[in-house]
């Protein structure tokens, strides 16, 4: 069972009027609509913070991934979708890497 604890916050009179209608228009009462939109806001925050620590080469792409709380497929999908670039060689790597996987296909 998830245990609820209370959170008093003030808010502007323009969000206010936003949770009323979301309130309205899923019929649900505003506790409810309030955790709902922190939820769903907290995970917007996980998700975009584990896109710019992989785009910036702080994080591994499964670490990106646990972070957001998406299995591996899911976050390629994220990935794809936001076009986050993440994957940088030079040039000079991508030959390496040629080089060493036409060594090892060979062997």
């Amino acid at each position: 069972m998830l245990t609820l604890k209370p959170l008093a916050v003030r808010i502007p009179k323009e969000v206010e009027k936003e949770i009323l209608e979301v309130v309205e228009r899923e019929k649900l009462d505003k506790a409810t609509v309030v955790r709902t939109l922190l939820e769903m806001g907290i995970g917007e925050w996980r998700k975009q913070t584990a896109l710019e620590l992989l785009r910036d080469g702080k994080v591994t792409f499964a670490k990106a991934a646990e972070m957001a709380k998406l299995s591996l497929w899911e976050f390629v999908d994220l990935v794809k979708q936001r076009n986050v670039e993440w994957v940088r060689f030079t040039p000079e790597e991508v030959e390496k890497e040629m080089k060493e996987a036409s060594v090892a296909e060979s062997e």
